[in-house]
């Protein structure tokens, strides 16, 4: 199990709050904000699942929407076992710049290169609210079906469950 400890500096909540009723996930059921996922992970128990994209140009990207997260199989696998946040890089499409920021931030800390990447992780507040350390459990990127890329997943959640 990876250890990630980095702080990321987020913009007022009330800001993003506000930007956040505007802006919705391409894909149905993902959250957009890293403190909602924060909060229902700790909630939940269930780690945060990232999808970094850039849904209206990356080829690749796509094509793990079409062929496993708009799977009705691969929904049901995701309610129960992960909290699913979209990290969108559009070339095209406008989103508030709080989230572009946030995006930004999160990319950084998980030197992604490159879309699709899915991160796997856990999150924990720092000390006086000052941004998250992050427990990588693990990442991959495009894979063509719902069984291959939920199964890698499970192996990375079962491995952080027993310790590393």
């Amino acid at each position: 199990m990876k250890k990630i400890s980095t702080l990321f500096a987020f913009l007022m909540v009330t800001a993003f709050a506000v930007a956040q009723d505007k802006y919705t996930a391409e894909n149905e059921g993902w959250l957009v904000d890293i403190d909602q996922a924060y909060a229902l992970s700790q909630k939940t128990g269930k780690p945060i699942m990232a999808n970094f994209t850039g849904s209206d140009w990356c080829g690749w990207c796509k094509r793990l929407t079409a062929n496993v997260f708009s799977k009705p199989e691969f929904k049901k696998w995701a309610d129960k076992n992960v909290i699913l946040l979209e990290l969108d890089f559009p070339r095209r499409k406008q989103i508030p710049n709080e989230i572009r920021q946030q995006n930004a931030s999160l990319q950084q800390a998980f030197k992604v290169r490159g879309y699709p990447t899915v991160w796997v992780f856990n999150l924990e507040k720092n000390t006086g609210n000052e941004g998250y350390s992050i427990e990588a459990l693990g990442q991959t990127g495009y894979t063509a079906t719902v069984q291959e890329f939920t199964s890698g997943v499970d192996q990375m959640i079962k491995r952080s469950a027993k310790g590393g």
